[in-house]
């Protein structure tokens, strides 16, 4: 077993330093079915937690500082309040409850430990890219396309963003059609950079889908969060750079904001291969600013003064950000934005994934238990509908 002084943790297309302050925790890897996966009590014994809280399916991890709530047999998770969509299901395997390697150096780690993350560099230039344009409409509601609202949105965001002092480039400034690869090289050609592409979502199968989304780049050798299971097209498909963990805490930090700032329902930090994420060697992700095919939704996306709403608090995600790169200050999280907004002592706690708790179940019984389906090759169960599945050309 390697000694955490020496141990680096490397997911494949990613990876992390270990503190050599932790060095008295060692992980211990556990072979499934050819991948790697790592035990939540280690997990919980690295950062700092105390033993895990059963109750039901859920897990729950509480430091005082960060809260984790992983749910068995599920690749939701809770992180800080916010949901976060993971590569494989949590689950129970002989005796101990199991996360992946993958996840937690992609995942977990850039979002527990955002001062350390590698290949952050300072950022003075956001690259903001407005979606789709000129012929490519985008999705559509009864107000109006969606390739306007961005172009809108980004326009809202740009003056905010230079009034602290940003330096801002526009992938398109008018209702003109910009290719993806053109939209990348455009991000790629700056320094210090971090680029934000701008949509709204919509969906042919729940109409009455709403909410936030945001995406980052899918980490190599896993699925996207849509994909049932990692698929030979998402493997020949080149994934992962050097910018991945920094995409990660760059999709935290915004979407913690859209939520504490806004608060609409919460669809999950998510990762995906579109073209611009993963032609982008810089710091990227992309915002879903909710649904054009909902009607409640489509109304509020509609108005003016919703959309500077939207603009502000993406502005103040990308300003915790940059004060993260630049000085290492803890970015907020959503119950620091909601405790700002109502001016109480403490932030109103987040429900469970279930609404209702089930009986509480200990430790000792869940690790007496191995569900049979384990045994077999590792299936990932079908995510909750997010919407339309995404297209990555």
């Amino acid at each position: 077993m390697m000694n955490l002084r020496r141990l680096i943790l490397c997911a494949i297309g990613g990876c992390f330093l270990v503190s050599p302050l932790l060095a008295a925790v060692e992980w211990q890897v556990i072979k499934i079915n050819g991948r790697d996966f790592l035990s939540v009590d280690n997990v919980a014994r690295f950062y700092g937690f105390p033993n895990p809280t059963i109750n039901g399916k859920n897990v729950d991890l509480n430091n005082g500082k960060n809260e984790m709530q992983f749910h068995i047999e599920s690749r939701e998770m809770l992180l800080n309040g916010v949901r976060n969509w993971l590569s494989y299901p949590v689950f129970v395997h002989d005796g101990k409850i199991v996360v992946s390697r993958i996840d937690l150096a992609n995942t977990l780690e850039p979002q527990l430990r955002p001062n350390m993350v590698q290949k952050l560099g300072r950022v003075q230039t956001v690259v903001l890219d407005p979606g789709h344009g000129g012929f490519d409409k985008g999705a559509i509601s009864g107000y109006g396309y969606e390739k306007d609202y961005a172009l809108d949105l980004a326009r809202l965001l740009r003056p905010l963003l230079q009034a602290k002092g940003f330096r801002v480039i526009m992938t398109r400034e008018s209702d003109v059609f910009v290719p993806l690869e053109l939209r990348a090289r455009i991000a790629n050609s700056t320094h210090d950079s971090i680029f934000v592409s701008l949509h709204f979502n919509a969906t042919d199968r729940d109409p009455i889908a709403t909410g936030f989304e945001i995406y980052s780049l899918t980490p190599r050798g896993a699925p996207s969060t849509y994909e049932d299971g990692l698929t030979l097209a998402s493997i020949n498909i080149q994934n992962g750079t050097e910018a991945d963990a920094a995409s990660v805490e760059l999709s935290s930090c915004i979407y913690h904001s859209l939520l504490g700032q806004i608060g609409e329902f919460d669809r999950g930090m998510k990762r995906a291969r579109f073209a611009v994420l993963r032609l982008t060697k810089i710091p990227a992700v992309l915002v879903e600013g909710g649904f054009l095919t909902e009607r409640g939704e489509s109304r509020l996306i509609a108005n003016p003064e919703w959309r500077k709403r939207l603009a502000d608090a993406i502005c103040a995600g990308i300003d915790n950000f940059r004060a993260l790169a630049n000085t290492k200050k803890p970015p907020l999280v959503m119950a620091d934005y909601r405790r700002q907004k109502t001016g109480s002592a403490a932030p109103e706690k987040e429900s469970a994934l279930n609404p209702v708790a089930p009986p509480t179940l200990s430790l000792d019984m869940l690790y007496s238990v191995r569900p049979a389906e384990h045994s077999a090759p590792l299936q990932t169960p079908t995510p909750s509908p997010i919407g339309t599945a995404p297209v990555e050309p």
